[in-house]
Protein backbone atom coordinates (compact mmCIF):
# COMPACT_ATOMS: atom_id res chain seq x y z
CA UNK A 1 0.00 0.00 0.00
CA UNK A 2 1.24 3.34 -1.02
CA UNK A 3 -0.98 5.32 1.43
CA UNK A 4 0.01 4.83 5.56
CA UNK A 5 -1.42 2.20 7.67
CA UNK A 6 -2.50 5.51 10.01
CA UNK A 7 -5.11 6.39 7.21
CA UNK A 8 -6.92 3.56 7.33
CA UNK A 9 -6.79 2.22 11.09
CA UNK A 10 -5.53 3.81 14.74
CA UNK A 11 -2.73 1.74 15.48
CA UNK A 12 -2.68 0.42 19.01
CA UNK A 13 -1.36 -1.97 21.39
CA UNK A 14 -2.90 -3.57 24.72
CA UNK A 15 -0.93 -1.82 27.63
CA UNK A 16 -0.46 -5.00 30.30
CA UNK A 17 0.20 -6.98 27.21
CA UNK A 18 3.18 -5.35 25.94
CA UNK A 19 4.72 -4.57 29.47
CA UNK A 20 3.37 -7.15 31.48
CA UNK A 21 3.25 -5.30 35.31
CA UNK A 22 6.14 -7.79 36.37
CA UNK A 23 8.39 -6.05 33.81
CA UNK A 24 7.19 -2.32 34.32
CA UNK A 25 5.72 0.44 36.42
CA UNK A 26 2.33 0.64 34.57
CA UNK A 27 2.79 4.61 34.03
CA UNK A 28 6.00 4.40 33.16
CA UNK A 29 4.54 2.02 30.54
CA UNK A 30 1.90 4.20 29.25
CA UNK A 31 4.54 6.74 28.76
CA UNK A 32 6.65 4.78 26.76
CA UNK A 33 3.73 3.90 24.44
CA UNK A 34 2.10 7.34 24.53
CA UNK A 35 5.68 9.42 23.14
CA UNK A 36 5.49 6.61 20.42
CA UNK A 37 4.03 8.11 17.46
CA UNK A 38 3.57 4.84 15.89
CA UNK A 39 0.76 4.52 18.26
CA UNK A 40 -2.57 6.47 17.79
CA UNK A 41 -4.48 4.20 20.54
CA UNK A 42 -3.77 2.41 23.36
CA UNK A 43 -5.74 -0.20 25.38
CA UNK A 44 -5.49 -0.24 29.35
CA UNK A 45 -7.21 -2.29 32.05
CA UNK A 46 -8.21 -1.60 35.51
CA UNK A 47 -6.41 0.84 37.79
CA UNK A 48 -5.57 0.01 41.20
CA UNK A 49 -5.81 3.27 42.88
CA UNK A 50 -7.41 6.28 42.10
CA UNK A 51 -3.70 8.70 41.92
CA UNK A 52 -2.19 6.34 39.12
CA UNK A 53 -5.88 6.64 37.24
CA UNK A 54 -5.59 10.19 37.90
CA UNK A 55 -2.16 10.19 36.57
CA UNK A 56 -3.11 7.66 33.69
CA UNK A 57 -5.52 9.94 32.54
CA UNK A 58 -3.71 12.89 32.34
CA UNK A 59 -1.71 11.42 30.45
CA UNK A 60 -3.54 9.89 28.00
CA UNK A 61 -5.29 13.21 27.27
CA UNK A 62 -1.55 15.30 26.89
CA UNK A 63 -0.89 12.58 24.72
CA UNK A 64 -3.94 12.85 22.24
CA UNK A 65 -4.39 8.74 22.47
CA UNK A 66 -7.48 7.17 21.44
CA UNK A 67 -8.36 5.36 24.89
CA UNK A 68 -9.51 1.68 24.58
CA UNK A 69 -10.90 -0.33 28.05
CA UNK A 70 -9.84 -4.07 28.15
CA UNK A 71 -12.12 -5.50 30.85
CA UNK A 72 -11.17 -8.79 30.20
CA UNK A 73 -8.71 -8.73 32.77
CA UNK A 74 -10.98 -8.02 35.70
CA UNK A 75 -12.42 -11.23 35.32
CA UNK A 76 -10.08 -13.36 34.13
CA UNK A 77 -7.98 -12.56 37.35
CA UNK A 78 -10.56 -13.63 39.74
CA UNK A 79 -12.32 -16.30 37.97
CA UNK A 80 -15.46 -14.32 37.38
CA UNK A 81 -18.25 -15.87 34.61
CA UNK A 82 -20.42 -13.85 32.88
CA UNK A 83 -22.23 -16.64 31.49
CA UNK A 84 -22.11 -18.41 35.09
CA UNK A 85 -25.34 -20.69 35.24
CA UNK A 86 -25.25 -19.63 38.75
CA UNK A 87 -26.93 -16.41 39.27
CA UNK A 88 -24.64 -15.22 42.16
CA UNK A 89 -21.83 -16.14 40.06
CA UNK A 90 -23.24 -13.94 37.11
CA UNK A 91 -23.89 -11.11 39.28
CA UNK A 92 -20.45 -10.45 40.32
CA UNK A 93 -19.14 -10.87 37.03
CA UNK A 94 -21.36 -8.13 35.35
CA UNK A 95 -20.98 -5.99 38.80
CA UNK A 96 -17.27 -5.79 37.57
CA UNK A 97 -17.92 -4.86 33.98
CA UNK A 98 -20.96 -2.19 35.46
CA UNK A 99 -17.36 -0.65 36.85
CA UNK A 100 -15.35 -1.16 34.37
CA UNK A 101 -18.03 1.18 32.15
CA UNK A 102 -17.42 3.57 34.67
CA UNK A 103 -13.89 3.91 34.92
CA UNK A 104 -13.52 3.31 31.18
CA UNK A 105 -15.78 6.84 31.06
CA UNK A 106 -13.52 8.08 33.66
CA UNK A 107 -9.93 7.52 31.31
CA UNK A 108 -12.08 8.81 27.98
CA UNK A 109 -12.24 5.53 25.94
CA UNK A 110 -15.50 5.07 24.17
CA UNK A 111 -16.39 2.00 25.36
CA UNK A 112 -15.26 -1.44 27.02
CA UNK A 113 -14.42 -4.85 25.95
CA UNK A 114 -14.35 -8.33 27.60
CA UNK A 115 -14.92 -11.88 26.87
CA UNK A 116 -17.49 -14.68 27.63
CA UNK A 117 -16.32 -17.50 30.05
CA UNK A 118 -16.14 -20.93 30.49
CA UNK A 119 -18.72 -23.36 29.31
CA UNK A 120 -20.39 -27.02 30.17
CA UNK A 121 -21.95 -29.13 27.34
CA UNK A 122 -24.58 -29.97 29.33
CA UNK A 123 -26.00 -26.44 30.66
CA UNK A 124 -24.32 -24.36 26.91
CA UNK A 125 -28.45 -23.27 26.38
CA UNK A 126 -28.61 -21.91 30.07
CA UNK A 127 -24.81 -20.32 29.71
CA UNK A 128 -25.73 -18.60 26.20
CA UNK A 129 -29.10 -17.07 28.39
CA UNK A 130 -27.00 -16.00 31.02
CA UNK A 131 -24.65 -14.02 28.69
CA UNK A 132 -27.01 -12.17 26.85
CA UNK A 133 -28.69 -11.15 30.45
CA UNK A 134 -24.93 -9.97 31.42
CA UNK A 135 -24.16 -8.34 28.26
CA UNK A 136 -27.51 -6.63 27.83
CA UNK A 137 -27.37 -5.41 31.21
CA UNK A 138 -24.01 -3.88 30.38
CA UNK A 139 -24.96 -2.63 26.94
CA UNK A 140 -27.75 -0.66 28.43
CA UNK A 141 -25.44 0.64 31.30
CA UNK A 142 -23.00 2.02 28.49
CA UNK A 143 -25.60 3.69 26.45
CA UNK A 144 -26.46 6.00 29.13
CA UNK A 145 -22.97 7.08 28.99
CA UNK A 146 -22.98 6.74 24.61
CA UNK A 147 -20.21 4.13 24.90
CA UNK A 148 -20.00 0.52 23.06
CA UNK A 149 -19.69 -2.93 24.84
CA UNK A 150 -17.46 -5.01 22.82
CA UNK A 151 -17.67 -9.09 23.10
CA UNK A 152 -14.02 -10.36 22.03
CA UNK A 153 -14.11 -13.94 20.07
CA UNK A 154 -11.69 -16.53 22.03
CA UNK A 155 -10.89 -20.04 21.78
CA UNK A 156 -13.96 -22.80 22.68
CA UNK A 157 -11.66 -25.73 23.43
CA UNK A 158 -8.01 -25.01 23.69
CA UNK A 159 -7.01 -22.29 26.20
CA UNK A 160 -9.79 -20.02 27.33
CA UNK A 161 -12.18 -22.31 26.60
CA UNK A 162 -15.27 -19.47 26.29
CA UNK A 163 -18.75 -19.71 25.28
CA UNK A 164 -18.26 -17.63 22.52
CA UNK A 165 -17.17 -18.80 19.37
CA UNK A 166 -15.93 -19.79 16.79
CA UNK A 167 -16.94 -17.18 14.68
CA UNK A 168 -20.53 -19.07 13.67
CA UNK A 169 -21.86 -19.03 17.38
CA UNK A 170 -20.41 -15.13 17.74
CA UNK A 171 -22.61 -14.15 14.80
CA UNK A 172 -25.74 -15.82 16.45
CA UNK A 173 -24.94 -14.08 19.82
CA UNK A 174 -24.17 -10.43 17.75
CA UNK A 175 -27.40 -10.98 15.80
CA UNK A 176 -29.82 -11.54 18.95
CA UNK A 177 -27.60 -8.59 20.53
CA UNK A 178 -27.92 -6.13 18.31
CA UNK A 179 -31.81 -6.95 17.79
CA UNK A 180 -31.94 -5.19 21.13
CA UNK A 181 -28.54 -3.01 21.26
CA UNK A 182 -26.87 -0.67 18.71
CA UNK A 183 -24.07 -0.22 20.84
CA UNK A 184 -22.94 -3.70 21.17
CA UNK A 185 -20.00 -4.95 18.59
CA UNK A 186 -17.22 -7.82 18.35
CA UNK A 187 -13.57 -7.76 18.51
CA UNK A 188 -11.64 -10.59 16.53
CA UNK A 189 -8.25 -11.44 16.51
CA UNK A 190 -6.00 -12.56 14.20
CA UNK A 191 -3.93 -14.58 17.02
CA UNK A 192 -7.07 -16.77 18.28
CA UNK A 193 -7.88 -17.48 14.33
CA UNK A 194 -5.64 -20.35 14.86
CA UNK A 195 -7.24 -21.41 18.05
CA UNK A 196 -10.59 -21.67 16.74
CA UNK A 197 -9.09 -23.59 13.94
CA UNK A 198 -10.63 -20.82 11.35
CA UNK A 199 -9.16 -18.72 8.50
CA UNK A 200 -8.85 -14.82 8.66
CA UNK A 201 -11.10 -14.74 5.54
CA UNK A 202 -13.74 -17.27 7.05
CA UNK A 203 -13.91 -15.02 9.86
CA UNK A 204 -14.04 -11.98 9.18
CA UNK A 205 -16.93 -12.70 6.33
CA UNK A 206 -18.83 -14.60 8.82
CA UNK A 207 -18.90 -11.36 11.36
CA UNK A 208 -18.82 -8.92 8.99
CA UNK A 209 -22.22 -6.88 10.15
CA UNK A 210 -20.88 -6.97 13.97
CA UNK A 211 -17.23 -6.79 13.92
CA UNK A 212 -16.04 -2.79 15.53
CA UNK A 213 -12.53 -3.43 17.20
CA UNK A 214 -9.36 -5.88 15.51
CA UNK A 215 -6.85 -7.18 17.63
CA UNK A 216 -3.63 -9.11 15.99
CA UNK A 217 -1.48 -11.26 17.44
CA UNK A 218 0.32 -14.71 16.92
CA UNK A 219 -0.22 -18.28 18.86
CA UNK A 220 0.69 -21.91 19.19
CA UNK A 221 -1.50 -24.37 18.45
CA UNK A 222 0.76 -28.17 17.75
CA UNK A 223 0.42 -29.45 21.22
CA UNK A 224 3.56 -29.63 23.53
CA UNK A 225 5.41 -26.79 21.92
CA UNK A 226 6.56 -23.96 24.16
CA UNK A 227 3.46 -20.97 24.85
CA UNK A 228 1.00 -23.29 23.27
CA UNK A 229 -2.95 -21.83 23.24
CA UNK A 230 -3.43 -18.45 23.84
CA UNK A 231 -0.63 -17.21 24.97
CA UNK A 232 0.19 -13.96 22.43
CA UNK A 233 3.47 -14.83 22.32
CA UNK A 234 5.53 -12.54 19.60
CA UNK A 235 5.06 -12.75 15.41
CA UNK A 236 7.82 -15.45 14.18
CA UNK A 237 7.73 -17.40 17.45
CA UNK A 238 8.91 -20.78 17.46
CA UNK A 239 6.58 -23.26 15.70
CA UNK A 240 4.04 -20.58 15.87
CA UNK A 241 0.84 -19.89 13.43
CA UNK A 242 1.35 -16.41 12.66
CA UNK A 243 3.67 -14.40 10.95
CA UNK A 244 4.16 -11.66 8.08
CA UNK A 245 2.49 -14.04 5.85
CA UNK A 246 -0.47 -14.37 7.66
CA UNK A 247 -0.92 -10.72 8.57
CA UNK A 248 -0.64 -10.10 4.77
CA UNK A 249 -3.00 -12.18 4.02
CA UNK A 250 -5.36 -10.83 6.89
CA UNK A 251 -4.93 -7.21 5.97
CA UNK A 252 -5.90 -8.06 2.09
CA UNK A 253 -9.02 -9.59 4.18
CA UNK A 254 -9.66 -6.48 5.65
CA UNK A 255 -9.20 -4.37 2.35
CA UNK A 256 -11.81 -6.76 0.32
CA UNK A 257 -14.06 -6.62 2.77
CA UNK A 258 -14.36 -2.87 3.19
CA UNK A 259 -12.57 -2.40 6.60
CA UNK A 260 -10.62 0.79 5.08
CA UNK A 261 -12.88 3.51 6.36
CA UNK A 262 -10.15 6.54 6.29
CA UNK A 263 -12.82 9.05 7.85
CA UNK A 264 -13.88 6.60 10.58
CA UNK A 265 -10.77 4.07 11.28
CA UNK A 266 -11.19 1.31 12.94
CA UNK A 267 -9.02 0.44 15.87
CA UNK A 268 -6.43 -2.47 15.28
CA UNK A 269 -4.10 -3.13 18.36
CA UNK A 270 -1.77 -5.42 18.06
CA UNK A 271 -2.01 -7.72 21.48
CA UNK A 272 2.01 -9.69 22.11
CA UNK A 273 4.18 -10.04 25.16
CA UNK A 274 7.25 -10.94 25.95
CA UNK A 275 8.14 -15.15 26.60
CA UNK A 276 10.36 -16.09 29.81
CA UNK A 277 12.57 -13.00 30.02
CA UNK A 278 12.12 -11.66 26.78
CA UNK A 279 12.65 -7.65 26.32
CA UNK A 280 8.84 -6.02 25.61
CA UNK A 281 10.46 -2.85 23.92
CA UNK A 282 12.30 -5.23 22.09
CA UNK A 283 8.81 -7.44 21.09
CA UNK A 284 7.00 -4.22 19.99
CA UNK A 285 9.71 -2.74 17.48
CA UNK A 286 10.13 -6.27 16.22
CA UNK A 287 5.83 -6.43 16.03
CA UNK A 288 6.26 -2.58 14.43
CA UNK A 289 8.31 -4.09 11.87
CA UNK A 290 6.33 -7.35 10.72
CA UNK A 291 3.68 -4.66 10.58
CA UNK A 292 5.52 -2.50 8.17
CA UNK A 293 6.14 -5.20 6.22
CA UNK A 294 3.01 -6.94 5.81
CA UNK A 295 1.58 -3.51 4.73
CA UNK A 296 3.83 -2.43 2.23
CA UNK A 297 3.03 -5.91 0.63
CA UNK A 298 -0.35 -4.85 0.24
Amino acid sequence: MKDSIHKYFQIGTIQWMSHPPADMDVLDSLKTICCDDFFDAVEVCRFMDDETRLKARNMLDQAHMKVCYGAQPRLLGPGLNPNDVDEAGRQKAEKTLLEAVDEAAYLGAGGIAFLAGKWEPKTKDLAYSQLLKTTGNVCAYAAQKGMMVELEVFDFDMDKAALIGPAPFAAKFAADMRSSFHNFGLLVDLSHFPTTYETSKFVVQTLRPYITHFHIGNAVVKKGCEAYGDQHPRFGFPESANDIPELLDFFRVLKEEGFFHAQDPYVLSFEVKPWKGEDGDLILAGTKRVINRAWAML
